[in-house]
């Protein structure tokens, strides 16, 4: 029988991997992250899970060996953020063309500089090209979640890729929330036991890992990754179905919110999907007809499920919580993308709002979607920045 608890977001994530008992953990404490590895490695220290805990002496070598305990065989996980996520950047594109299907939780922080410890999409947004599954949290029990499905989803046969479990920083991280936690035996036997495919230890089916590529393999080695990727968005779903049968928690690719008959819709990402929802609550009261809508999966990216949902809408705002400085918000050239398809193009916004931790509101985003609704807006705008 599941029950329910008082937990932060960190902590969240450390008893989902304690449910797991995965075979080896190397981390490096960095803020707002440092929680789940203190935490867990209380687990190993009193003996409640099995795992082999690394205090390694960096991120790099976090991932490294990692990276190199996953290719040996051994269910991996690890946890950062920010800087720490930076630090391992050599190492994001490696572990993912050596396909090997690790599982890491992120506390999303600014990425320096100016120095910032407080929650944007920085950390997560700059390493989005290198391969791995990305999903993203709205509170604690998705933090929980989603940290039960990443394994499943990783280590399917046909997509084999490492993924990264986002959930922002002190909003989720350092914050209490009520939530249902599964029997440990339940977990158990969802995640299943690991069944790692061409494993360095296997000495009977002797394999080399990590080779130098030319021109003629390289290309094709990347390739199979992009159809590992698209893989992954079926076995997302395929996974989100067996889990609402354990819990009855419904998830799916794109969550969507009153988008049916609406004539806005905001798409975002995170803890923020909270807020943007009361502002559809508060918008609706009015009368505007206002949806909003978040990418669990943000990588493969859901371009089928996005056009579906912009369909006939009059415009589609879409807040970036990083920015590309000289460019847009990263998630807006996507979202123009998916709907370039559609018969008619919705008058696309692009919003950016809340770098460094600085206040998303639902004053602020209803602000926002009135000027949208009112054909105010900018195509875009900074929101909230004070000069």
């Amino acid at each position: 029988m599941a029950h329910d608890i008082a937990i932060n977001g960190d902590n969240a994530v450390a008893l989902a991997w304690k449910q797991i008992d995965p075979d080896v953990c190397a981390a490096y404490p960095i803020t707002p992250q440092t929680i789940i590895v203190e935490k867990f490695a209380e687990y190993v220290a009193n003996g409640e899970v099995t795992t082999e805990f690394v205090c390694v002496e960096s991120e790099h070598s976090a991932l490294t060996l990692c990276t190199a305990s996953e290719s040996a065989g051994a269910r991996t996980f690890t946890a950062t953020a920010s800087q720490g996520l930076a630090y391992m950047w050599e190492m994001l594109p490696i572990t993912a063309a050596m396909r090997t299907p690790l599982v890491m939780a992120v506390a999303n922080r600014a990425v320096s500089g100016p120095i910032n410890i407080n929650n944007d999409h920085g950390d997560a947004m700059s390493a989005r090209d290198c391969g791995w599954v990305m999903l993203f949290s709205e509170n604690v029990q998705e933090a929980y979640d989603n940290s039960i499905i990443a394994p499943r989803i990783a280590e399917h046969p046909e997509v084999q890729l490492p993924i990264m479990v986002n959930l922002d920083g002190f909003i989720l991280t350092h914050a209490i929330e009520r939530m249902s936690v599964i029997e440990t035996a339940d977990v158990k036997k969802f995640v299943g036991e690991f069944e790692p495919i061409y494993p360095l230890l296997d000495v009977k089916h002797p394999v080399s890992h990590g080779n130098m590529d030319g021109p003629d393999f390289y290309y094709p080695h990347k390739y199979q990754s992009v159809l590992a990727m698209e893989k992954a968005l079926e076995v997302a779903e395929e996974v989100f179905a067996e889990f609402k049968e354990l819990t009855g928690r419904e998830y799916h690719l794109v969550e969507e919110y009153m988008c049916d008959d609406a004539d806005y819709v905001a798409i975002i990402l995170g803890s923020s999907y909270g807020t943007m929802k009361a502002t559809v609550d508060a918008l609706r009261a009015e009368g505007i007809k206002v949806g909003c809508a978040m990418p669990r999966v943000y990588r493969p990216w859901p371009e089928a499920a996005l056009a579906k949902l912009m369909k006939g809408k009059k415009g589609v705002a879409v807040f970036d919580k990083h920015l590309s400085i000289g460019a847009y918000g990263p998630m807006f050239p996507e979202v123009v993308t998916a709907a370039a398809e559609l018969e008619q193009l919705p008058k696309m916004y692009n919003v950016i709002y809340g770098l460094g931790g600085a206040d998303a509101t639902v004053a602020g985003f209803k602000k926002m979607m009135e000027e949208i609704s009112e054909g105010k807006a900018n195509k875009i705008t900074y929101l909230g920045v004070k000069a």
